[in-house]
């Protein structure tokens, strides 16, 4: 390992990447500790402490704040990180399969890729004007959170930097992906959830409690080590899971030209297990914000009613009915992923047409019926995963009394996207040295990523 990491900066070109790729990402991290004109830092940040981290609102915020990177008792102009990009994205990726001209501009290569970024870029402006004006109100915009005098002034002044701030990460990203290595804004995403590591680990650092017996909200030895344990056997987990794939063999039909025979090689078609990734998870976590918000509102408007508070106390973060919900959710979307991304008849006409076929089957209809049904078996087994990784936080937290800003690193979507940008960094390192003549990471052989 340490003789790879030599290799690594012994090649100029890898090497500038490298450090091109981290200077960027110094750059997305400085941005967050600048301040949105007009707001007064000191006042954000007392209300932000005596905002109930266990309450709806509470646990939205620590849900954003993961995915930012950034930190709701400051009003940075990242604070926004990269997610209206991100959702952006995802809506014209869903919108491709209902509107005709969207899907014929995905057909069209790299010409129709380039015009859907444009509209990526567009729509990503307007949902930045829509969730900078959702973050002013969480902050309290006007209401003695900004000097003096400047309440309307504050609140364009944040519009406009935060959306300008968003805009500028989107840049950052694509100057990584065409000048350094990885996916640019994966990349951003991970660093914005690495980020919070140190204060966890800080955390647990400052309230550890070596005796026996550990007194309420410290953490004993017994802690300590089932903390490690969980978090080495969940990493270890999600990297099979990530990694995890179904071959389905492929033959490809022989060709006599002449007096030579050409083809008949076999090979295999991956199929991944968990081939929605993170989005199921994303999915459900946003869909499962709003009810508890909603229930909580209405029970503080009207305190008399039975039922609302019943419903209230089903819809918290720690409740039985609330953590079924979310993964039957999971489930839900998890399949409605894999539907919208797999087309079983595509592949099979695309095998066809290539002279390729799976043994025993006739290419055509029964490929594509026998590539559906195998996709919705080996998709059970990966949202059963998904669905159990993302509630491990809030159960550990809920049976051993611990943060839930330390338990949120034991498992759920910030895990996962580590997880899986840190395999696809590590392989495209490797892909380079073995370019070169240089060995990779592993002394077994080469890394395999999700795609074989």
């Amino acid at each position: 390992m340490l003789g790879t990491i030599v290799n690594i900066f012994r090649v100029q070109d890898l090497r500038n990447k490298i450090l091109f790729t981290l200077a960027l990402l110094i750059i997305y991290r400085v941005g967050f500790h600048i301040p949105v004109p007009g707001f007064d830092p000191s006042a954000i940040e007392r209300i932000a402490g005596e905002r109930d981290s266990g309450s709806p609102l509470g646990r939205a915020a620590e849900y954003m704040q993961m995915f930012t990177g950034g930190n709701l008792a400051k009003s940075s102009l990242f604070g926004l990180g990269i997610m209206p990009y991100i959702t952006a994205s995802i809506i014209l990726m869903l919108l491709g399969e209902v509107i005709p001209a969207l899907k014929k501009l995905r057909q069209e290569g790299q010409t129709g890729y380039k015009k859907i970024q444009e509209y990526t870029r567009y729509l990503t402006v307007l949902i930045c004007v829509v969730q900078s004006l959702m973050f002013m109100r969480l902050l309290g915009a006007g209401g003695g959170l900004t000097y003096p005098g400047m309440e309307r002034h504050a609140m364009i002044m944040g519009i406009v930097g935060m959306t300008a701030g968003t805009v500028f990460l989107m840049w950052l990203g694509e100057q990584i992906d065409e000048y350094g290595i990885g996916n640019g804004i994966s990349l951003i995403i991970m660093a914005g959830i690495l980020a919070r590591m140190p204060w966890a680990v800080l955390d647990v650092i400052q309230n550890t409690d070596f005796t026996v017996v550990a007194s309420p909200g410290r953490y004993g030895p017994a802690k300590i080590l089932f903390l490690v344990a969980a978090f080495v056997f969940v990493v270890a987990g999600a990297i099979l899971i990530t990694q995890g794939q179904r071959r389905i063999p492929i033959q490809q039909a022989k060709q006599v030209r002449g007096r030579r025979t050409y083809g008949g090689a076999r090979h295999y078609l991956p199929l991944r297990v968990n081939h929605g990734g993170v989005m199921p998870i994303i999915f459900a976590s946003s869909f499962m914000m709003f009810p508890p918000i909603i229930l909580d509102q209405l029970a503080k408007r009207f305190p008399d009613s039975g039922t609302l508070m019943t419903l209230n106390d089903a819809f918290r973060g720690d409740a039985y009915t609330y953590n079924v919900l979310y993964m039957l959710l999971i489930f839900l979307f998890a399949y409605f992923w894999v539907t919208v991304q797999f087309q079983p008849k595509e592949m099979a006409k695309n095998l066809r047409d290539s002279g390729s076929f799976i043994p025993g089957l006739r290419p055509g209809r029964r490929t594509a019926d026998y590539l559906e049904t195998v996709m919705t078996r080996i998709t059970y087994f990966g949202a059963a995963f998904l669905a159990i990784i993302a509630v491990v936080p809030s159960v550990i937290a809920q049976s051993l009394d611990i943060p839930f800003r330390v338990t949120a690193f034991l498992g759920g979507t910030g895990l996962l996207i580590v997880v899986s940008v840190s395999l696809d960094l590590v392989q495209k390192i490797e892909a380079n040295l073995l370019m070169r003549s240089y060995e990779g990471f592993s002394g077994a052989g080469r890394i395999k990523g999700a795609y074989g």
